[in-house]
């Protein structure tokens, strides 16, 4: 059921491909319900449709049929043109090979979505340097990918993510490029973000990371198999009350 703090609801979702005479059902009938400031793991096989969730959450699909509603919005039958635009407004993308753009600064980069949203130059730059230090680098404002490591790269990636506050963090398999120590110091800045009041949901395989997040929904053969809130999450916080 959805309410008034819901940021994500769907609803009997489905999402079926057509690949020459075969018909794939990536999605059979998904119903979940995320409020705001809620921190959530999708995991599951390849194949069990997390991904395929995940880009319908973000806008980057549409459901064959079902609902879909994002922010109160009913975003199930938007036009190509109308989700491009809830996207920039409502979501923050962060992905696991970055997707930043190499000739252009960490600046650059992270300003990109303010330019879709029409902001002036002046305005971009000095909100850009604004988050690229609450995320730890302030100090790396002019430099391009290539002189970054992984970590700070992936920083940047969430910099830009955050950049236009949107309603939900979406960060998919946000430690995959990246080493054991690196990805426990990103996973640490993401629950820094949840601290601060964000609403996170990312995608992972990997079990150590996905108990960062307070609750997890795990996929399988396109249903949702478990909805559970995270019980290590639970403890922890219930150790820490007493």
């Amino acid at each position: 059921m959805a309410n008034s703090t819901s940021v994500i609801h769907t609803d009997s979702i489905a999402k079926v491909y057509k690949m020459g005479t075969e018909t794939v059902e990536a999605l059979k009938s998904v119903s979940i319900n995320i409020n705001k400031g809620e921190y959530v793991a999708f995991m599951g096989p390849s194949g069990s449709g997390k991904s395929t969730l995940m880009n319908i959450i973000g806008c980057l699909d549409t459901p064959t049929r079902g609902l879909y509603n994002l922010s109160g919005q009913n975003v199930s039958e938007m036009s190509e043109n109308e989700l491009a635009e809830i996207r920039n407004k409502e979501i923050g993308f962060v992905f696991q090979t970055f997707n930043l753009l190499p000739r252009q600064s960490s600046m650059e980069n992270v300003a990109l979505p303010l330019i879709y949203a029409g902001y002036g130059k002046s305005e971009r730059e000095e909100r850009a340097k604004e988050v690229l230090a609450s995320v730890g680098l302030g100090d790396r404002a002019y430099h391009k990918p290539n002189e970054l490591s992984g970590g700070q790269r992936q920083r940047v990636a969430i910099a830009r993510a955050l950049v236009n506050n949107p309603s939900i963090i979406l960060a998919d398999e946000p430690t995959g490029n990246l080493d054991t120590k690196t990805s426990y110091e990103i996973m640490e800045l993401f629950q820094k973000l949840h601290d601060d009041g964000n609403t996170i949901v990312m995608v992972t395989h990997e079990d150590d990371i996905a108990q960062y997040a307070h609750r997890i929904i795990r996929m399988r053969d396109g249903l949702v198999e478990t909805d559970n809130i995270n019980d290590n999450v639970t403890r922890v916080a219930n150790e820490l009350s007493e």
